[in-house]
């Protein structure tokens, strides 16, 4: 009979059409049943049911996000939300975190301690070890028991102990003390009573990681727990922590200490200004504030600056449960500031310029901290990275929106620095967006270039020069003199804008300007890419008198103040030309100044002949064969580069400030200070 296969390479007979309809021959059946291999193993005793924490040991990551070194620390904050949670409450004052020589952790506070009666559905457990070996158990389902808490699934605690290779509770309640063992989320016996005591209340978990989850070198990190347990301190000032670690644990190179105080009452201001200390700040102060509202329900407590030269940040926090993923507080942070600063804008006459701002303009330099208590939080994810709960959008716009109102009419000066700061980033986005368009369109057609730039014919940046020249004569001298294989030419018209002191607007419609950002192709600001610059070196070649040195401190400005990393990569210099051309007989020399025209006629020029000695009013009056002989090409021409090294970052900032900004009074100083130097000069 003939054989087939079918697309799955199977190999089967062709069998014949059932003569009836409807039978289906036995041999059909027998050939069916060899096409699906294993399915009379699959019956019900496959289906494996897991107990107990037998699911969280199988898969940690779906209750941890994994078991690397992240994981490990997890069942740190799982424990310690638990202590914080009493603390939010009321009911604890103080919690202690220590960091054992042998790699235990403990974790104690002085709340009202976990139960330890029996369960009234599991009457021969306490209530303890319900809690602590079985998922979904816990106090916090029902609202009565805590007004707001963090720890919400009821999995956190019965997780760590699953996954701690020995885990220990002990109960200070009623004045006597209670504690229990387990391995590996097993209880290791019942509830133990130890006797009577008078001065102690509250829980202490102490627990090390299972070696068979996080592997035989997964150790705690004392660094990372130092500023969890710091963290929470900042997130509820009401809390004292303690940190205690062996300081056989510490690495001297980290400088945590052994053992530390956590209070601070000012909360989250106290953090963030410990958080951007030294980065400078559009607005000195910090908008801060602290709502409490029913109980509880709906408390929210924010901090919040605007960095002038760093990328910002926001870190939220729902019922000190950090919020990496952000999720519906943020959302409600960045209406409400987004809607004060326009409204603030329409307030002082400037409606138009902030029509263009979004949120991301006003976050992307924010440094936030937010934290939000709500009584039945939704998370996504069971380690709650992102809060879900829609109220909370409405609690944070309506409550930080009339206070960011406040705080923007009481300083008025601050706002606008603010709003100005804003609009910038904004033009900034616009530009870069106008950009990219442009880039996109021109797509696949040719390049364009300034129409004045003669281009060198090497395609590459690697060995190209740009010589930015002034004016059209000294442009055709440069031409004629130039080597066309990797030297190109950008004559400019006269002096440029001086950018430390001209508006954006000014800046933007500069044509030159425009044409020398074109020819270089870099781009300006932050959205410079040295991957892009057309030419190795950028060289400044003007006259060698007191005009061409002020064209070329213009050119230098603009390129400090628009493409600062064109400077840091090493590709701005200044040509040297001379000043005068010296002749003797046969005999010639170049000379760049007064002093050096002396040095020749002393040094070089020893003969007896008269000397001539010509003064050159401009490149554009040099033979192109000079203009190359001196200036131009490489093996005979002298280049100056331009660097601003680290040490005088400060003082060149000041300098370019002073002498090419705004302020005329900061010229007039510095010209009054330097007054007997210019004496001094007249006077030789």
């Amino acid at each position: 009979m003939a054989k087939s296969q079918d697309l799955f390479g199977h190999t089967a007979r062709k069998l014949p059409t059932p003569a009836a309809k409807g039978k289906v021959p036995a041999e059909n059946l027998r050939v069916a049943a060899a096409h699906t291999p294993g399915e009379a193993a699959y019956t019900a005793a496959s289906i494996e049911v897991l107990e107990g924490l037998e699911p969280v040991r199988r898969r940690p990551g779906m209750y941890i996000g994994g078991t690397d070194e992240a994981a490990l620390h997890h069942l740190f904050a799982e424990v310690l939300d638990n202590a914080m949670d009493e603390a939010v409450a009321g009911h604890a004052s103080f919690i202690d975190v220590t960091l054992e020589p042998d790699g235990f952790l403990s974790v104690i506070d002085n709340g009202r301690g976990i139960p330890i009666d029996p369960h009234p559905k599991f009457p021969k457990k306490s209530a303890l070890e319900v809690i602590m070996t079985t998922l979904h158990a816990g106090g916090k389902f029902d609202s009565g028991a805590y007004q707001t808490s963090g720890g919400l699934h009821g999995v956190g605690v019965s997780v760590v102990n699953a996954l701690s290779e020995r885990l220990e509770v002990e109960v200070a309640r009623g004045q006597m003390l209670y504690r229990q063992i387990f391995e590996r989320g097993q209880p290791m016996g019942k509830l133990e009573t130890l006797g009577k005591i008078t001065n102690r209340r509250g829980t202490k978990v102490r627990f090390t990681p299972d070696p068979e989850i996080f592997g035989k070198a997964a150790k705690f990190k004392p660094a990372r727990l130092f500023r969890m347990a710091r963290a929470k301190a900042y997130l509820y000032g009401g809390v004292e922590i303690r940190w205690h670690c062996a300081p056989a644990l510490l690495d001297s190179a980290t400088e945590i200490p052994a053992e530390a105080v956590f209070h601070f009452p000012g909360g989250l201001k106290d953090y963030l200004t410990q958080d951007i200390e030294g980065k400078p700040l559009v607005a000195e102060q910090i908008f801060s504030g602290k709502v409490e509202k029913d109980g509880g329900h709906g408390a929210l407590e924010w901090a919040i600056a605007w960095l002038a030269e760093d990328d910002g940040f926001v870190h939220s926090y729902c019922n000190t449960i950090p919020t990496p993923d952000g999720g519906t507080h943020e959302a409600g942070l960045r209406a409400a500031l987004l809607r004060g600063l326009k409204d603030h804008a329409e307030r002082i006459g400037q409606a138009k310029r902030a029509a263009v701002l979004t949120g991301d303009d006003v976050m992307t330099s924010c440094a936030a901290l937010i934290s939000v208590f709500l009584r039945e939080p939704e998370f996504q994810g069971q380690n709650k990275s992102r809060l879900m709960t829609q109220e909370a959008s409405r609690i944070v716009e309506t409550t930080l929106r009339d206070a960011f109102d406040h705080w923007l009419a009481a300083s008025p000066s601050a706002a606008l620095r603010m709003l100005d700061f804003t609009i910038e980033r904004a033009e900034e986005r616009l530009r870069r967006r106008a950009e990219k368009d442009v880039a996109r369109k021109s797509a696949g057609r040719k390049l364009r270039l300034p129409g004045k730039l003669a281009d060198c014919t090497n395609n590459g940046a690697q060995g190209s020069e740009l010589f930015i020249v002034e004016g059209d004569s000294a442009g055709g001298s440069a031409k004629q003199a130039r080597d066309r294989m990797n030297q190109a030419i950008l004559p400019l018209r006269g002096k440029i804008l001086n950018v430390a002191s001209a508006t954006r607007d000014k800046l933007s419609s500069n044509q030159q300007l425009g044409d020398l950002v074109q020819a270089l192709g870099c781009g300006t600001g932050t959205q410079y890419r040295d991957e892009d610059l057309r030419y190795e070196k950028i060289i400044v070649m003007t006259d060698a008198d007191v005009d061409g040195a002020h064209i070329a401190s213009l050119l230098i400005t603009f390129f400090y103040r628009q493409m600062p990393k064109l400077i840091e990569g090493g590709h701005l210099y200044l040509a040297v030309p001379p000043l005068y051309r010296l002749t003797q007989g046969a005999t010639h020399a170049y000379a760049r100044d007064d002093a050096h025209r002396e040095e020749i006629i002393k040094k070089v020029l020893t003969g007896r002949g008269k000397i001539e000695v010509s003064r050159f009013k401009g490149l554009g009056e040099m033979m192109p064969a000079q203009l190359k002989e001196t200036t131009m090409d490489i093996r005979t021409r002298s280049l100056l580069r331009v660097v601003v090294t680290p040490e005088d970052k400060e003082e060149t900032a000041d300098s370019v400030e002073r002498l090419m900004g705004n302020k005329p009074d900061a010229r007039f100083t510095f010209i009054q200070e330097r007054a007997p130097f210019a004496v001094e000069l007249v006077v030789v």
